[in-house]
C-alpha cells in the first residue's frame, strides 16, 4: 500500500532489572504494542512540514533561530481502552484484512472544532500562542478498526470517551 504511514508505539517494564542482561545486551521486554495506520492520528494530509529559520537574534544580530517543529500526539495506549499488554493492529475502517486476525473494535476519530494554523513565539516572555481558525471538516467521522491476530485474546478495543489534549510539558532550567 503505497504511500501510507504507520506507527507503532511499544511499551516496557519501568523496572528493567528483573530482567537483566543476555550475553551483555540489556533486555527491553515488550509488554504491549500497538500499530496504527498514520491516519488514525492525523488525517490531514495537506500540511507540508519545512524547517524555517530568523537571523539577527543576540546582542550582536548574528545568531539565527531555528523553527524545527516537534509535534506531539497522543498514543494509542492513551486514546484506547483495551490494548494494554496486547498486541493490536488499529486500520482505516475499509481496509481489507485476511483470516489472520480477528476484529477487537469499532474506534472513531471526529474532526475538531478548530484548526491551528499557526503560533507566534516571544522571545522576550517565553510565551507560545496559537493561531486558529474554525475547522471546514470539523465533526467529519474517521473510522478505524482493531485488529489482533486469532491466537491473542479478543479483549475489546474502545475509544476512551474523553481524549485530554496533549499537556503544557514545562521546559526545565537548561533545556533547550
Amino acid at each position: 500500500m503505497d504511500g501510507h504511514i504507520f506507527y507503532v508505539f511499544g511499551r516496557y517494564p519501568a523496572d528493567l532489572k528483573p530482567y537483566g542482561a543476555v550475553d551483555g545486551v540489556k533486555q527491553y521486554p515488550i509488554v504491549d504494542l500497538v500499530m496504527c495506520h498514520g491516519d488514525f492520528l492525523n488525517s490531514d494530509h495537506d500540511y507540508i512540514h519545512k524547517n524555517r529559520n530568523v537571523k539577527g537574534f543576540g546582542s550582536h544580530g548574528d545568531i539565527m533561530i531555528r523553527d524545527r517543529k516537534m509535534y506531539v500526539a497522543p498514543t494509542p495506549f492513551a486514546l484506547t481502552v483495551g490494548t494494554t499488554g496486547l498486541r493490536t493492529l488499529i486500520l482505516p475502517a475499509d481496509w481489507p484484512v485476511d483470516d489472520r486476525f480477528q476484529l477487537v473494535g469499532e474506534l472513531r476519530r471526529t474532526a475538531a472544532d478548530e484548526l491551528v494554523v499557526g503560533y507566534a513565539f516571544d522571545l522576550r516572555t517565553n510565551e507560545i500562542t496559537a493561531q486558529k481558525i474554525p475547522n471546514p471538516r470539523a465533526g467529519i467521522y474517521h473510522d478505524f478498526r482493531a485488529y489482533r491476530v486469532r491466537t491473542d485474546a479478543p479483549v475489546p478495543v474502545t475509544m476512551i470517551s474523553d481524549v485530554v489534549q496533549p499537556l503544557d510539558i514545562p521546559h526545565h532550567h537548561g533545556e533547550a
